[in-house]
């Protein structure tokens, strides 16, 4: 009745169900999917650690800083709208420029013609030159290019405004004539804006890269 049980016995007993060491010969995956190279690079790329104190917290702050500062400069070199100044976005500021830099406008020498007369009053020529100097470039030559700049920079603010209105009849053309009038009194290579066109109209060309 409690007889001891044979080593045969042992042997024909019926194996679990279970057990996948013997009934399934596959190894077992990872149970997660494989990441992509993309992911897996953006994960090397973080930074390891945090920085190691607050002096260290300040300095990789003005480098971030700093590279945002350069970024922006070099977009607003390029007239990129996102980068500039309140008063100088939108399509029609944008216009009021392109109008006034593909032209020549008499209210750009003002600046240059004032230089000239303080230069000459500063130069000690002799007294019979120095009258004539002063009646021809003081005298004469200062109030006729006043009244040039004064009517230029109406006919200039009248004539962009006007376009402009005309070019983009759903925006606002408010101070865009004064805008422009301001640009034309300013010496050309210190205008910014960079002029994007040239006189007569052409694009300005792109800078070259300056060999090293």
């Amino acid at each position: 009745m409690f007889r001891r049980r044979t080593q045969q016995d042992v042997d024909e007993s019926p194996v679990p169900a279970n057990d996948n060491s013997i009934t399934d010969p596959k190894p077992q995956g990872k149970g997660r999917p494989t990441r992509k190279r993309s992911d897996a690079e953006k994960e090397r790329r973080r930074p390891v650690t945090a920085p190691a104190n607050r002096k260290e917290a300040y300095r990789q702050m003005r480098e971030r800083q700093a590279v945002e500062r350069t970024r922006a400069r070099e977009g607003m070199m390029r007239g990129e709208e996102k980068y500039l100044p309140a008063r100088d976005r939108g399509p029609v500021r944008k216009f009021a420029r392109d109008w006034v830099d593909s032209r020549r406008i008499v209210s750009q020498y003002f600046l240059p013609f004032s230089l000239v007369i303080l230069l000459a009053t500063m130069i000690p020529f002799p007294p019979p030159v120095q009258g004539y100097v002063y009646t021809a470039v003081i005298t004469v030559g200062w109030p006729v290019m006043m009244v040039g700049v004064l009517f230029t920079s109406i006919w200039v603010s009248w004539k962009v405004k006007k376009v402009a209105a005309e070019k983009f009849p759903d925006e606002s053309v408010r101070g865009v004539g004064f805008y422009a009038a301001m640009r034309a009194l300013q010496i050309r290579k210190l205008r910014f804006p960079p002029p994007l066109f040239l006189p007569g109209g052409r694009p300005v060309p792109p800078k070259q890269p300056k060999d090293k």
